[in-house]
């Protein structure tokens, strides 16, 4: 080796050039997995591309860093025995090793992918583990795909002499100022490789999955080519694969549950504009009109406004959210969809095709878009809106304006709101928006000009509840002076509920209890109903409202229909919940562990399991159909109608 070809850089700076190798390795990657299943992205142009390839850097960072996690310990630490030669050889091995394993997992999606339309997942180590044949199975792969193992031995060889073309300048001699230097890069650099395996370093922005990839397509499809295989795989390690299941033949399966929503022969399409408000934590409890019997009659609430909008409104007595998480809201109020297990945003399903409100009225020639008051990529919003189909985004980054930020986790309710009702005076009729708030998120604060202003009654969130009341309210105030407002189909909702105080709130039932209220000024859409209704309702509420007329799939039910069998959902990840009619009954799917009549005895003590066939066994044919329905479209990607 020619010894001026040779570059004697810091011990930092080498790892530096390495971790680069790597990415430009990868990017290289990226493109061969492109234009070899190129037939199966046909949509793809060149500016999606190059969207693509610059998205696909933070899963690149992601992965390589939690594949070399170990080789830049070894490198970074902060004594001088790491220049020696021995150790630096024994560094090489491990770097080539595991990231040769990387590049053969990439290699490996190469082939693999036209099978499963998606990227190789944690879930590949069960899927094969009751393989005896794998050895063969292995060697079939390579004999198949023989132009893979030749194109890793290069790739793995150019890894190598790359590798080699820097040599570790020698240390000099470590004195206790050394060791203290060192110690605090070695700190920069652990801090940093954990903010790149986050993707992000905002507290409000959760680890990046697989669905964040959806930021950077059109396509759901084409996420798989922003992702990589090793951080597929890395990010679902553990994550819930569901199994098929045969309870019912297809017939029997339709006429117990069947998520498939048809138009009416006669409907006619109405292009009302859509603005769904989803409320930060609003628990049911808050709400005094709906809870009219708490405190002996005396309770009065901290949401005044929304007491007042309710009266005008058309509300449930029994609403519910399926889900005790932000992440499990969006899914299912857009797209009908409840997350069982797992967020659904989470789970190896989320690059399927969905339908949602925003991508079938956007067919519809309506303008879309999402209103967060957040640092953008928080909670992973942007990413699942953009794979919703909404046109537009509008956080904290649009808004522009840090004197009204909170200071944790975004732009005050107040002001924030009046900016979208000013920013959707500027669309186009009909649109859909959708607003999510986020002033009553814990740690729950005000204002500084709004301190004491609000009642702070036995929880703190019921203080910040009633200045993102007070936000609403004004909210209206402007919205009912533009020329769209009577036009408006209004839908209010909590994304869950939060901590409670009364006995009837800390219940199984009562902690997901939230207020869902669908409001249009420009109609005679008011009253009360005792229909059970649950988030996943609302898509197909609305498209039915607008008389929607083409079939699309959402696992609710339409709320107004008057003959639709209702229930509630829910899945704690061990086991589910079903509320139909008066009784609630737990079940793993398969055995029932309790029923309760929720009429007659609200605070759940009196377990009645198994003492009421009559009741239990069609609902627990219910339980079953909906596992059915949706384990199986959730696995064969069969969420939308084709």
């Amino acid at each position: 080796m020619n010894a001026r070809s040779i570059l004697k850089p810091d011990i930092y700076l080498a790892l530096i050039y390495r971790i680069a190798i790597l990415l430009g390795i990868y990017a290289l990657l990226r493109l061969g997995f492109y234009f070899i299943n190129i037939s199966l992205f046909p949509a793809v142009t060149a500016k999606n591309l190059f969207v693509i390839m610059l998205g696909g850097v933070k899963f690149d960072i992601a992965a390589l860093l939690y594949i070399n996690s170990l080789f830049i310990l070894l490198q970074s630490i902060p004594f001088p025995f790491r220049y020696h030669s021995g150790y630096q050889k024994i560094c090489k091995w491990i770097f080539i090793i595991t990231n040769g394993i990387g590049i053969a997992l990439n290699l490996v999606d190469f082939g693999y992918y036209k099978f499963t339309l998606k990227r190789t997942t944690g879930t590949i180590f069960e899927q094969f583990s009751n393989e005896e044949n794998k050895l063969k199975l292995t060697f079939d792969f390579f004999i198949d795909y023989w132009y893979l193992l030749l194109v890793f031995i290069l790739v793995l060889y150019l890894l190598w002499w790359l590798y080699d073309r820097v040599k570790i300048r020698s240390a000099r001699p470590f004195k206790l100022l050394n060791y203290g230097t060192h110690s605090l890069i070695f700190l920069l650099i652990i801090g940093l490789t954990i903010v790149g395996m986050r993707g992000g370093w905002r507290h409000s922005t959760r680890p990046i999955t697989l669905s964040n990839a959806g930021e950077y397509v059109e396509r759901p499809e084409e996420m798989y080519i922003v992702l990589n295989t090793p951080f597929s795989i890395f990010r679902t390690l553990g994550s819930v694969k569901l199994k098929p299941v045969h309870y019912f033949d297809e017939e029997e399966l339709k006429s117990i549950y069947n998520p498939v929503h048809n138009p009416h022969p006669d409907s006619t399409f109405k292009p009302l504009n859509v603005v769904f408000l989803i409320i930060e934590s609003l628990g049911k409890e808050h709400v005094g009109i709906l809870n009219k019997n708490l405190d002996n009659g005396s309770y009065k609430g901290y949401t005044p406004f929304l007491d007042s909008l309710i009266a005008e409104s058309y509300t449930f007595t029994q609403t519910f959210a399926n889900g005790r998480k932000s992440i499990d809201a969006l899914p299912s109020i857009i797209s009908g969809i409840p997350s069982i297990e797992e967020p659904f945003v989470l789970s190896i399903y989320s690059g399927n095709e969905t339908n949602s409100v925003a991508k079938l009225l956007g067919q519809k020639g309506y303008e879309t878009a999402f209103f967060h008051g957040a640092p953008n990529g928080s909670m992973g919003f942007s990413s699942y809106t953009k794979l919703a189909g909404f046109q537009h985004y509008y956080g904290k980054t649009e808004y522009n304006n840090d004197a009204d930020f909170d200071g944790i986790w975004g732009i005050w309710d107040e002001p924030f709101m009046q900016f979208m009702a000013q920013k959707i005076n500027t669309f186009k009729q009909p649109f859909f928006t959708t607003f999510f708030s986020l002033s009553s998120h814990h740690p729950y604060k005000v204002p500084e000009k709004y301190i004491g202003k609000f009642p702070k009654g036995p929880l703190e969130v019921q203080e910040p509840m009633g200045y993102t009341d007070m936000a609403i309210r004004e909210f209206f105030e402007t919205a009912s002076k533009m020329p769209w407002f009577n036009n408006t189909l209004f839908v209010l909702c909590a994304d869950h509920a939060t901590v409670s105080y009364h006995p009837e709130y800390q219940t199984l039932l009562g902690s997901y209890s939230i207020p869902i209220v669908f409001y249009y000024p420009g109609g005679d859409l008011k009253g009360m109903s005792d229909h059970l209704v649950q988030q996943i309702d609302i898509a197909p509420t609305v498209l039915n409202f607008l008389n929607y007329d083409e079939p699309y799939v959402a696992f609710g039910f339409d709320a107004f229909a008057a003959d639709s069998n209702n229930f509630v959902v829910n899945n704690n990840g061990t086991s589910f919940s079903l509320h139909q009619g008066d009784y609630l009954l737990l079940s793993d799917g398969n055995t029932s562990s309790a029923l309760f009549n929720v009429k007659t005895d609200i605070l759940l003590k009196n377990n009645i399991v198994n003492t009421l066939p009559e009741i239990q066994q069609p609902m627990e044919d219910h339980l079953k159909a909906f596992i059915q329905q949706y384990n199986n479209r959730m696995i064969n990607n069969e969420l939308t109608v084709k």
